[in-house]
């Protein structure tokens, strides 16, 4: 299915097949992979992540026309359909993302032979898919949300860390208790703790033990 929607949409679409087997959480067939730069192997992105920890599929069977980036910083249209078993518990996504920039340097050209550069300077350029009025199905999460497409498990783990911490003012060395407690919860309400591997990394970052990271999401969960 992966090749023949590939071929069938253009190379425009790029399409990602993700395993999520806790042992596996990687990518096993992608068409298309210039668009993020993205091969057999990779790992899940942090919005798949946050889709597993939020449970959204449990009332959606697919989201649509979410932002994505690519690692070029070309932005894209995702949607991501969930593949489910039996009992309704997701064991693959099916993606697609479309990269529109070879269309709307089309359009850009075609504007610019029918109204002259001046005229644009006056009114504007005309709007593309992304500021229009979101349709339903879409993954917005308040319209912060926006997937980011990692090479690798341990970059993807270091940007949910980043994106984390961003707002702090205090060194991560000296957070206290409650502070580093707010940290872990926003890191599992962005699914990072579904990765192997994550439980030791962020000790690593707060410099204790990964029983103290349990017992903090722990906490968090009572």
């Amino acid at each position: 299915m992966v090749e023949f929607l590939g071929k069938t949409l253009g190379p425009d679409y790029e399409i990602v097949l993700q395993d999520l087997n806790p042992e596996h959480q990687a990518i096993v067939a992608i068409v298309n992979g210039h668009i993020s730069g993205r091969r057999v192997g990779g790992p899940l992105t942090d919005a798949s992540l946050q889709m597993l920890s939020s449970r959204a599929y449990e009332s959606n069977d697919f989201l649509c026309n979410y932002r994505g980036i690519a690692g070029n910083g070309r932005v894209l249209r995702s949607s991501t359909l969930f593949i489910k078993d039996d009992e309704g518990n997701p064991i693959g996504f099916l993606c697609i993302n479309f990269d529109d920039s070879r269309f709307a340097e089309l359009n850009s050209k075609l504007l610019n032979t029918i109204h002259p550069e001046f005229f644009l300077a006056q009114h504007g350029p005309v709007e593309r898919f992304d500021s229009q009025e979101p349709p339903k199905n879409t993954f917005s999460s308040s319209d912060s949300t926006t997937e980011s497409f990692s090479m690798d498990i341990s970059s993807l783990m270091q940007k949910m860390f980043d994106d984390a911490t961003m707002s702090l003012t205090t060194p991560i060395d000296r957070l206290n208790q409650h502070e580093r407690k707010e940290i872990i919860e926003r890191l599992q309400e962005q699914g990072l703790f579904q990765l192997k591997g994550a439980i030791s990394f962020v000790a690593k970052k707060f410099s204790c033990s990964t029983a103290t990271i349990y017992r903090y999401l722990s906490e968090i969960s009572d």
